[in-house]
């Protein structure tokens, strides 16, 4: 058998093979792409700038964006409505009287805030909402419960509430993120409650007892009408039968009594001792 030597592989073929893996590989490396949603707001931003001191080098995108992950990078921030229900704590009002709120709050990220938004939080939303959106929420509901003694925090509930939404609206809007709605419950301290329960328990005794002594007085009147008209009735018939009797009685002649007596008369003579009585005269003339 012939013997073949091996023949070395030129040099330049082993850089050829380095530099193809190297423009294979390195746009794997050196770009990226990511898709921002029409429902999100993008931010990219150079990593270089990224200082507390220095001024961030950002821009909002959309759509797909090509970057470099070695210095830059792109942050997501969702533009529809978040909901957030938070955990209740407590307020001290004016006179020292503790309620609990349970808010709950419904908001938007404005778009063309997302920088500023970045710039100065560097976190995702719900991050800003379990730290920054809850510390003005209880700020707000702080400062204005402080301006009501307890009873007119209760009288008051609509205004109060009113109050911490404007207060939660020149805030957070200024920081970018727009309130569409505020709700909170509102608890009173337990004492203060059974206040109120035995307050409105005597109010509603009170417009019992004021009712059933409009009734007995409505019932009253029904009854002294109801005498009086039965009075009034017996006394016009009285007087009637008054005037009916004079009218007969008035209406009847001496000669129709005679005759009347006549008529009567069984035909015996009256049986009388002593001459001094006279016999009753009898005119029998018509």
């Amino acid at each position: 058998m012939a013997n073949y030597a091996k023949v070395p592989a030129p040099a330049w073929l082993k850089y050829a093979v380095v530099a193809i893996l190297v423009i294979i590989l390195c746009p794997a490396f050196l770009v990226r792409c990511t898709r921002v949603d029409s429902s999100e707001v993008g931010v990219k931003f150079n990593k270089l700038s990224l200082t507390d001191q220095g001024t961030l080098d950002a821009s909002p995108v959309t759509g797909y964006v090509f970057f470099c992950p070695i210095t830059t990078d792109v942050f997501k921030y969702e533009t529809f409505v978040q909901r957030v229900d938070y955990a209740p704590f407590t307020v001290t009002t004016r006179d020292a009287a503790i309620f609990t709120m349970d808010p709950t709050m419904a908001y938007y990220l404005n778009r063309d805030k997302a920088v500023d938004v970045f710039f100065k939080y560097r976190r995702d939303l719900d991050d800003i909402e379990a730290g920054y959106m809850r510390t003005v929420i209880y700020d707000a509901y702080r400062i204005t419960a402080n301006n009501y003694s307890s009873d007119e925090l209760m009288a008051n509930r609509a205004t109060f509430e009113r109050e911490v939404r404007l207060m939660l609206d020149s805030t957070l809007t200024s920081e970018g993120f727009v309130v569409t709605e505020f709700t909170s419950q509102i608890t009173p301290p337990e004492s203060l409650r059974q206040m109120i329960e035995a307050k409105n328990a005597a109010v509603q005794a009170a417009l019992k007892a004021e009712n059933e002594v409009k009734e007995a007085e409505a019932n009253a009147k029904i009854a002294v009408a109801k005498a009086e008209g039965e009075a009034k009735a017996m006394k016009i018939k009285a007087d009637a039968e008054a005037y009916y009797n004079r009218t007969i009685a008035a209406s009847l002649s001496p000669l129709i009594v005679q005759e009347d007596w006549i008529e009567k008369w069984d035909g015996k003579l009256p049986q009388v001792q002593g001459s001094d009585k006279m016999m009753p005269v009898v005119n029998f003339q018509k």
